[in-house]
């Protein structure tokens, strides 16, 4: 992967999180669970993304709204991690928290996953002024995770829009109607699963070639330019107007699935500001989705696995 110089990239989060990871021996309803020492991170979509760009070498702007004292929270754990661009919209009501406990005695997860703070209409309008307003212009945004309450269905359709004026490829990676609203507006990519696609065509999707048509489909109506499928153990698929690819899933050992799907988003976008091809940047982004497959609780990818399995699956290309 080329270190060459990068265009600037932005990551908006309309629903950061303060995650709260820890381990228990079982889960039992109605005992009381002893936990091990808690590990807290910055989360949320486009703060996930942010954070695996600035480990895997490059620079994210991250954009997100924060209250209270979990907000001053996730600021600063984002300051500890070395995320130096930071765009905070102060908002009324506190962010959300969000937690995942490992049952030691199976191996299991459990993940509570709160809804977060409603926000008003004035701080979603501050949310988009202060995307437009970056300096320099990103040539990438990320647009990833849920939207709390208050933020109306087609806002991402909204950042779409923003986008184009601002001469930026917007990547989504979100689900239900803030997905379909993205995508009735027109993006450079989206990064849908399979459920996701389907509810996007409105159709049962299961044999490759359906996926492919699928997917094909979203192109030609204009409703993105290119489509990474995530497909779990059987890899993801890339359609482009021009191409269309499979890749294998990369076989590591699973601890946690926290943050993957954001890992692999972050490689494909850095990689894509790096002057990778598409291919080669999906091959990045499967390397840091599987490499954060290893990694325990709500820690992310590892720089040093996700340049190992990447090489591993360039060399299996030769």
């Amino acid at each position: 992967m080329s270190r060459s110089s990068q265009s600037p990239i932005a990551t908006l989060t309309m629903n950061p999180s303060l995650d709260i990871a820890t381990t228990t021996e079982r889960v039992v309803p109605t005992h009381k669970l002893r936990c091990e020492a808690a590990r807290r991170d910055s989360g949320g979509g486009g703060i996930n993304v942010a954070r695996v760009v600035h480990i895997l070498g490059g620079q994210a702007t991250a954009v997100y709204p924060a209250g209270g004292t979990t907000g001053s929270a996730l600021q600063n754990l984002l300051d500890q991690a070395g995320i130096a661009h930071q765009r905070v919209i102060p908002i009324r009501d506190a962010t959300r928290e969000s937690f995942t406990i490992d049952e030691a005695a199976t191996g299991g997860q459990f993940r509570f996953v709160l809804p977060g703070p409603e926000l008003t209409r004035e701080e979603v309008q501050r949310c988009l002024d202060e995307l437009g307003a970056l300096e320099p212009r990103p040539a990438f945004v990320v647009a990833s995770g849920s939207l709390p309450p208050g933020v109306p269905d087609d806002f991402y359709a909204r950042v779409a829009r923003l986008t184009r004026e601002l001469g930026a490829r917007l990547i989504v990676d979100t689900s239900g109607a803030a997905l379909r609203h993205a995508g009735r507006e027109g993006v450079f990519l989206l990064k849908p699963n399979l459920r996701e696609l389907q509810g996007l065509v409105g159709a049962k999707v299961q044999s490759g070639r359906e996926q492919e048509e699928a997917a094909r489909t979203l192109i030609e109506e204009g409703r993105a330019e290119v489509v990474v499928l995530s497909l779990g153990a059987d890899g993801a698929l890339l359609v482009s107007r021009g191409a269309t690819q499979r890749f294998a899933a990369i076989e590591v050992p699973k601890r946690s699935a926290v943050g993957a799907g954001d890992s692999m988003v972050a490689a494909i976008v850095l990689g894509l500001a790096r002057g990778s091809g598409l291919p080669d940047a999906v091959r990045f982004g499967m390397a840091a989705g599987a490499a954060a497959l290893m990694t325990p609780g709500t820690e992310l990818c590892r720089r040093a696995d996700v340049e190992r399995l990447y090489a591993q699956a360039v060399s299996g290309t030769d």
